[in-house]
């Protein structure tokens, strides 16, 4: 991969680190070079300042051949401040290049000569200007320990010997390494300080863009994820972009929302159509046939045999007209009022089946009195619902039957364990042909939901690893707003 195809969130703290480094390095090396600039400034004005100071007193001691006063001249600065003093040593010497007197008296003997001193005094010698209008005269060697300033002693253009001032190259450096030792501090302290601002800054400008970019590259698989507006508050061009990628997510998620609706009207409606002609087609041939057994008990004079038998055949055709009936969204039915007996009826049906499959039945039901709701389709509502979850819950599991009725509402919850439901499951669950087992066909819960629309409630279920729960809640006076569901017992 290309430096320049990295992440903005790495390039912008790279290149602003990168920048910071470059900018603190020429700074620092700027002030180093000044630094040292500054240094040999001040060894030369050092020298002047030296040479301005001494020479009238030295030119009437070397006048009058006073050694013992041109050796306390040179020796004064030493005794005044020794440790602090920048040059090594002051050296007098005459014109003939002879030393008349020096601070360091015991390595620089009276009246020898100064290219005997050794190879760099050799070199100064060579090379000093004994000229009474020569000026200060400065000797660095390459290699060399000290660095000489030669300054004239003379007046009125007359000159009697030459005052040298030799600097340690050590003393030069040791000062020196103590700039440069400071610099380098101070420009790994900000260094140290601006890195990370940096790449704070960077990566907290960079993390929004980049979130949005992730949101935005999965939009196309549906994967609508919404962004925390506390990463980044600001009202600038990235604060900008988190607007426009909410108000985005915003306007898909209603389309998305509105294509699923669409989309389920429509299989609701083909489906509802297609059972309404179906139902209308056995209607006919239902009618026929209860009105022949109404006829046969009217007119026909059957042994008790025979009466029970029609009886029951009365009962199952009836049974099946209003079952027919329920698959009509539009049909109105007209039964009893539901009543205890009636859910002790469903109570008495499903245990058999529960008892099959091994499955452990609760059951909680207090109707303090007759509802004016058909009975007929909340038994079958009801039968629908309790042996689908006796199924789902399998052997050993548990099947919870929890109905209550107040003022307003009755509130049915089924409740079984076992294997729970799927998101994608859960999201097609009352819509017809849609079985989750082998043997089912599909329009079981398609049929509650279509009953419990009739009656203007409301069918919801939710499953996890310990229990799926489906709530019924229907109501008996739609302009209350109770809530009876807080008094069901848990």
């Amino acid at each position: 991969m290309r430096l320049f195809d990295l992440s903005l969130r790495f390039k912008l703290p790279l290149w602003g680190g990168g920048l910071i480094l470059a900018t603190a390095l020429a700074v620092s090396t700027s002030f180093v070079v000044q630094a040292w600039d500054n240094l040999n400034h001040d060894l030369l004005q050092n020298a002047e300042d030296i040479g301005r100071t001494m020479a009238p007193s030295l030119f009437p001691a070397i006048l009058h051949d006073n050694v013992w006063g041109a050796f306390e001249i040179v020796s004064l600065p030493f005794s005044a401040n020794p440790e602090t003093a920048l040059y090594e040593s002051l050296i007098v010497v005459d014109n003939d290049k002879k030393i008349y007197v020096s601070s360091r008296p015991q390595e620089h003997p009276v009246l020898s000569e100064l290219a005997r001193l050794g190879p760099e005094y050799q070199t100064l010698s060579e090379d000093l200007p004994l000229a009474p209008d020569a000026g200060i005269f400065t000797v660095s060697m390459r290699g060399a320990q000290r660095i000489f300033v030669a300054v004239p002693i003379a007046n009125d253009g007359v000159r009697l010997g030459t005052l040298i001032v030799s600097y340690n190259k050590s003393l030069l450096w040791q000062r020196f390494q103590i700039v440069l030792v400071r610099s380098i501090w101070i420009t790994l302290l900000a260094l140290a300080v601006l890195l990370p601002i940096t790449a704070y800054w960077g990566r907290r400008m960079m993390l929004p863009m980049r979130l949005v970019t992730e949101r935005i590259s999965r939009i196309g698989s549906g994967d609508l994820e919404a962004l925390d507006p506390a990463l980044y508050p600001y009202k600038d061009e990235v604060g900008q972009l988190f607007l426009a990628y909410e108000t985005v997510l915003t306007k898909l998620r209603e389309k998305a929302e509105f294509e699923k609706e669409m989309l389920k009207s429509e299989r609701m409606a083909a489906v509802g159509r297609l059972t309404a002609s179906i139902a209308h087609e056995i209607n006919n041939p239902l009618g026929g046939m209860l009105n022949a057994i109404s006829t046969l008990k009217r007119h026909g004079n059957p042994d008790p045999v025979t009466q029970k038998t029609v009886s029951l055949l009365e009962r199952g055709l009836s049974q099946i007209r209003e079952t027919v009936a329920a698959l009509l969204v539009e049909a109105k039915v007209k039964s009893r009022p539901l009543d205890a007996a009636d859910l002790e009826d469903i109570h008495i049906l499903v245990t058999p089946a529960a008892n099959k499959q091994g499955a452990h039945l609760s059951w909680v039901a207090a109707l303090p009195h007759a509802l004016s709701l058909p009975s007929t389709l909340v038994r079958q509502m009801l039968i629908n619902l309790l042996l689908n979850a006796i199924t789902a819950a399998g052997r050993d599991g548990l099947v919870a039957v929890r109905i209550l009725a107040s003022e307003s509402q009755l509130v049915m919850v089924v409740e079984n364990s076992g294997r729970p439901l799927l998101p994608e499951q859960l999201a097609r669950l009352f819509e017809p042909f849609t079985s989750f087992s082998e043997s089912g066909n599909g329009l079981g819960l398609w049929i509650c939901y279509q009953i419990v629309t009739q009656l203007g409630g409301t069918i919801s279920a939710e499953s996890n690893t310990e229990l799926t729960r489906f709530t019924i809640l229907i109501p008996l006076n739609p302009q209350s707003d109770a809530n009876p569901t807080q008094n069901l017992p848990d």
